[in-house]
């Protein structure tokens, strides 16, 4: 890459999953409203085709008039071919099939085992990582053959296991991970503070927090506007609206698949006394099973929603059909500002920009003091050319140890479950994991671990057999 006049050209990023129908459209959004970087964009993906799309409408976006970052989209039939060199890596894939992600979810509701995502925690965040773990393990050393010295951008969830994997295969990497669950509960911030005190014009990032926890079961323990401690302000507005929750004025979540009004967020801080930094639908994954996922009437009663893979689906199918039309010319992206930080990031560690923000990486500074060195965790950070360091969070309170303990077990027992392939460590992830502990026997919790394997036989590693 070179320097000219505040920009950066001649970038090289590898998009591994580049065949994506939602966060490639979502990236190159963000590069083609962002004018000081240029460079190429190398998309690689198992479906060659989706790739090849993706290219055609990603050249189409950067040479419309108006477009301020300039990018030639190439597809490349190898990993090594699209990582040789790179400055940049993203990743951004899906571990395995919806067929094998309906299992994930749905299989474990025979013994009344509800999950409102299935991608993070609970049995399917379980046996979806079985999946991710051998990919990431490919790609970590792919990197570390043909682009060392590059940063890795994980959007892909398990997203604490998957970067993990990285590590794992390449001790030596710098790869860390992105998820924007902390800036939708910025923004309810944003919102509740503007309502108390008759502002208008914040963003999200008027909004200061301090970010401790694991990805999706997130929390802050601060948080101000000005100065202003905005603790009490949250704690006055979940007295007053505790059991109708909140709904931000400027959007209709009630006919949203991923609606939530953020009660179970409002309970969590009762219980705890943080501030919980992610959506309900992933928060109530990482608690008991019988407290916010008893069965689809509780959901109800909480005000969010369980996502059922038959919507994925028919959602997947809009995507095709619009990807289409994007690369046939027959639509065009918006240019409108997606909310996503990771151009910002890379702005930054190009050299161009100083930025604070969330980020997934191992607990190898001890950010969070009592939480194990290997353990990736989420937390602030402070990115600057070439370089990553992570803000001293402080510890979990005491009393939120045992909610967040088996979690942070389960993050060592997955990953070596998913190198080792062995069958007891999955068992002992589904006893120990809070959506199966007390719902299942031993014998259930053990047999449905079989089943779910089985499910997923065809993208699991030789090793998996009985």
């Amino acid at each position: 890459m070179q320097y000219e006049n505040g920009r950066v050209t001649g970038l090289n990023i590898a998009y591994v999953g580049g065949g994506s129908s939602g966060w490639a459209w979502t990236f190159m959004t963000d590069l083609a409203m962002d004018g000081s970087l240029g460079g190429t964009i190398r998309l690689y993906d198992l479906n060659e085709d989706a790739a090849r799309r993706n290219a055609a409408i990603g050249n189409r976006l950067s040479a419309r008039p108006g477009v301020a970052g300039r990018w030639e989209y190439v597809t490349c039939s190898t990993l090594g071919q699209a990582l040789e060199g790179a400055d940049f890596v993203v990743i951004s894939i899906l571990p395995g099939t919806f067929a094998e992600m309906a299992s994930d979810v749905h299989t474990p509701e025979r013994l009344g085992i509800y999950q409102s995502v299935g991608d993070t925690t609970g049995p399917g965040g379980i046996i979806r990582a079985l999946r991710a773990v051998p990919m990431f393990v490919t790609v970590g050393e792919a990197v570390k053959k043909y682009a060392p010295g590059a940063w890795v951008i994980n959007y892909t969830n398990p997203m604490a296991v998957g970067v993990r994997a990285l590590y794992h295969a390449f001790p030596g990497i710098k790869a860390f991970g992105c998820c924007h669950e902390v800036f939708n509960t910025q923004q309810v911030l944003r919102d509740i503070c503007q309502m108390r005190f008759g502002l208008t014009g914040l963003t999200r990032r008027d909004i200061r927090v301090n970010v401790l926890g694991l990805n999706h079961f997130t929390w802050f323990n601060d948080a101000s506007y000005e100065g202003i401690d905005l603790f009490p302000v949250y704690r006055e507005y979940v007295d007053s609206h505790y059991e109708e929750g909140y709904n931000a004025p400027d959007k209709n979540w009630v006919s949203s698949t991923f609606f939530c009004a953020h009660r179970v967020k409002f309970d969590l801080f009762r219980r705890y006394g943080l501030i919980a930094a992610a959506g309900d639908r992933h928060l109530a994954e990482f608690m008991p099973g019988g407290d916010y996922l008893a069965d689809p009437e509780t959901v109800r009663s909480w005000k969010f929603s369980l996502t059922p893979v038959s919507w994925r689906l028919s959602d997947q199918a809009q995507r095709l059909e619009r990807s289409r039309r994007l690369a046939a010319g027959e639509e065009e992206i918006p240019l409108e500002p997606t909310g996503e930080e990771g151009i910002l990031l890379i702005r930054a560690l190009c050299g161009l920009d100083r930025v604070v923000s969330n980020v997934n990486v191992p607990n190898a500074a001890g950010q969070i003091p009592n939480m194990p060195r290997d353990t990736v965790v989420e937390t602030n950070a402070v990115f600057s050319r070439d370089a990553i360091r992570p803000v001293f969070a402080g510890a979990v309170p005491a009393n939120m140890e045992p909610i967040m303990a088996p979690h942070v077990a389960n993050q060592e027992r997955v990953l070596r479950a998913a190198l080792e392939r062995d069958r007891r460590l999955v068992y002992e992830a589904f006893l120990t994991d809070p959506l199966v502990a007390g719902r299942a026997s031993d014998e259930e919790a053990k047999k449905l671990a079989d089943d779910m394997i089985a499910a997923t036989a065809a993208c699991l590693p030789a090793g998996w057999e009985r």
